[in-house]
């Protein structure tokens, strides 16, 4: 139902747990500290966390403009992610997306406390909300590249999560919050909406279980059909 048609295989990423995301944030929010460089480390920081919180792909976070965070939407915030991925490339795709699972802590302390070091100019139309340090002709910041994000992560997670080197990427990050939003109990047709998928059964690619989430689901049904049949039991 609902399946997606596709000419390959999907390949199978599964992501790393709970506990080994929150080593490498953990990690690589310490050593914010005393960095060389902290309002660069600090945005990929930031870019990072973003992907794994509400799953925006890397090319959809580096396309926001800084007033593309409207804070007066629903609980938490939205983003207005502009350049969101069509499917069978029918062309950008907007979107928006809620600030839930943190995201808005994220976002708040960013903005706040480490945008202001690349631009002071929070008002200026088209200001990106992850500049890079390289300035543009009107001394405005240009934005930062995918490239820049990418490298950052994979010098993060071989630094503070060695056994994901090579293979924890931004993408990986889609499919673990995806799994965590599952597991939080999320239904896949509202974790479709923050990805940004078309279709439910991509969404279900992108979730995986770990440890007994699976047997725990199995003793459940179990118990719920023994309890039905108590009363004609007697």
């Amino acid at each position: 139902m609902n399946r997606p048609r596709a000419s390959v295989d999907p390949q199978l990423r599964v992501p790393p747990t709970e506990g080994e995301i929150g080593r490498l944030f953990a990690g690589w929010r310490e050593e914010l500290a005393t960095c060389r460089k902290f309002a660069p480390a600090a945005r990929n920081y930031a870019a990072a966390r973003l992907a794994a919180d509400v799953g925006l792909r890397i090319n959809e976070i580096r396309m926001l403009d800084l007033d593309d965070v409207r804070w007066e939407l629903g609980g938490f915030g939205k983003l207005n992610v502009r350049h969101g991925k069509g499917s069978r490339r029918k062309g950008p795709k907007p979107r928006l997306v809620p600030l839930i699972n943190g995201a808005d802590r994220n976002l708040r302390w960013f903005i706040e406390d480490v945008w202001g070091q690349f631009d002071d100019d929070h008002d200026r139309p088209g200001a990106p909300l992850f500049p890079s340090e390289r300035k543009c002709q009107d001394g405005s910041c240009s934005r930062a590249t995918a490239d820049v994000f990418r490298q950052s992560l994979a010098q993060a997670v071989g630094r503070h999560l060695p056994a994901w080197s090579g293979r924890l990427t931004p993408h990986v990050l889609r499919h673990y919050c995806a799994s965590q939003l599952y597991q939080a109990g999320m239904t896949l047709f509202a974790i479709q909406e923050p990805l940004g998928h078309s279709w439910t059964g991509t969404t279900a690619r992108y979730v995986h279980v770990h440890a007994t989430h699976v047997e725990d689901a199995w003793v459940a049904g179990q118990q719920r059909a023994a309890d039905r049949w108590k009363g004609l039991a007697k």
